[in-house]
């Protein structure tokens, strides 16, 4: 497969903690003939030298001929990158410098082992990932992770009703809910006590966040089928995606949540295993 010539990076926000590895990755760019692009925010704090020919800096929207985007953080920086390279063929190749780093490639240390110059030559699977897109008050927007809708800090307990495909499943009182993809389902979903999706799966899960009755259950919705969720409350509720606050929901209002496949790409070791990643992360979820 051709490799990359330009690549694009996205950091998280502890510029010292990726130093070496950063330099790294500028070392296997010039040894490859590889263009690192950054956009003007990220240059500007990782304090890059701008006559670095290994570099350019380009404004957000104008890295259309990357071939590859790198991530060093966690998964809030790897999200980050998936929902600017979604719908085009630009895996995300994740270095993990996160707590959890679900969704990263690998750790720091498999470097030694895979090193950044085989990511230029795309010597990995790419896993294609869902998303869920979210309608709501004149917002279109899509989720990797996980939609959250919740009341806001001091407000009401909320009244969520919700329904698939236009027939009303339940309406119930509780701190909001939550709706995530499969590879967002380890997420906010988990620590709920919702179910965990393996990739591949099709469809997304729904889970409720201290849900104020004995009967409130999570439950997976198909891939075809479209979720309301309804504001039956006094006050309006918050809605944030992949952790970002997105609006919000008024009394007597709705959000809409559809499965988007084949989203973004995400670059895995060859060899991966959805179930090795789960056990190594979560350990064996019996502690």
């Amino acid at each position: 497969m051709t490799g990359a010539r330009a690549v694009s990076v996205l950091t998280h926000t502890r510029p010292q903690q990726i130093a070496a590895v950063l330099e790294r990755l500028r070392q296997a760019a010039r040894a490859c003939d590889v263009q690192l692009v950054f956009d003007p925010a990220e240059a500007e704090k990782l304090d890059l030298a701008r006559d670095d020919d290994a570099i350019v800096v380009a404004r957000p929207g104008h890295d259309d001929d990357v071939g590859l985007c790198v991530a060093l953080g966690g998964d809030g920086t790897i999200l980050r990158a998936l929902r600017r390279f979604a719908g085009a063929d630009v895996p995300v190749f994740a270095v993990n410098f996160g707590e959890v780093g679900f969704l990263a490639s690998l750790e720091p240390e498999e470097l030694d082992g895979f090193g950044f110059e085989r990511a230029f030559q795309r010597e990995f699977e790419v896993l294609r990932l869902p998303a869920i897109e979210m309608q709501c008050a004149g917002l279109t927007a899509k989720a990797f992770n996980d939609i959250s809708v919740h009341r806001k800090v001091g407000g009401r307990v909320a009244q969520l009703a919700y329904g698939v495909e236009g027939e009303e499943v339940g309406s119930v009182r509780c701190d909001g809910l939550v709706v995530c993809t499969p590879a967002g389902s380890t997420g906010y979903n988990l620590a709920n006590g919702g179910p965990v999706l393996a990739w591949g799966v099709e469809g997304f899960g729904v889970s409720f966040i201290a849900p104020h009755s004995l009967t409130a259950r999570a439950l997976v919705v198909a891939p075809g089928d479209v979720l309301s969720v309804s504001n039956h409350g006094r006050e309006e509720v918050e809605v944030w995606m992949d952790g970002q606050a997105a609006g919000e929901v008024a009394p007597g209002d709705q959000l809409t949540a559809r499965f988007q496949p084949d989203s973004a790409g995400l670059a895995q070791l060859p060899g991966s295993s959805f179930y090795r990643r789960l056990r190594a992360k979560f350990g064996r979820l019996s502690a």
